[in-house]
């Protein structure tokens, strides 16, 4: 195992919790405020998509690692093309996003390459969660055309995490550089989780059981 998988596999373990109620049927409904329709599941996918597009363009900007910024410019350019393609079902050419993801204001606060590295697989990690649910939601729509769009989402994010892997091994040269990821990894999954509670509970839901 690679530093970087069991990195992974430390992160997963430490936020099972979150990440298991960020993936659960839970995730949708407070993502869209409780209106799960394929309307506001696009919206609510465009917002993220965009949200991500930004936050990773301005890393690709003002990093000072060449190959974070490699990384980062990488997936920016991905999420834009999520974003584009999320218009595309949505039918429209111009979207005015929502305020900025709890996730994407925190990771946006961070500066240090380490850190970003950390955040990003912590990002990858809840988003992967948050996609597996967009997919089911087609499945059970009878869309298997849309389900297959997320699922490439998805095989993205796969493809995200193996780069990210490969950048904390080049940007990590201490135990306390892992240690400083790993945190920034679980704070980024908290931001997520934060907000998934505060939007169940300002609809009155429980956020615990997982569903």
């Amino acid at each position: 195992m690679t530093d970087s998988e069991a990195f992974v596999e430390a992160v997963r373990d430490d936020n099972q919790t979150a990440l298991s109620r960020l993936g659960s049927s839970k995730s949708l409904y407070a993502d869209t405020g409780g209106d799960i329709d394929t309307e506001p599941v696009l919206r609510a996918t465009a917002n993220a998509e965009h949200a991500a597009w930004q936050t990773f363009a301005q890393w690709a900007d003002s990093d000072d690692h060449d190959g974070a910024r490699d990384v980062f410019d990488t997936t920016a350019t991905e999420e834009r093309g999520h974003y584009e393609t999320v218009l595309d079902h949505l039918g429209v050419e111009e979207y005015d996003p929502s305020d900025v993801p709890n996730l994407h204001e925190y990771l946006r606060g961070l500066e240090s390459t380490v850190e970003r590295t950390g955040a990003f697989i912590g990002r990858i990690l809840a988003s992967k969660r948050s996609k597996e649910q967009v997919v089911g939601y087609f499945v059970g729509d009878a869309d298997p055309q849309t389900a297959g769009v997320f699922r490439e989402f998805g095989t993205e994010l796969d493809d995200q995490l193996e780069r990210a892997g490969d950048l904390l091994e080049d940007v990590c040269e201490t135990d306390d550089d892992y240690e400083r990821a790993q945190t920034a990894a679980a704070g980024a999954i908290e931001a997520a989780y934060d907000e998934y509670v505060a939007n169940l509970e300002a609809m009155g839901a429980n956020p615990k059981p997982v569903c």
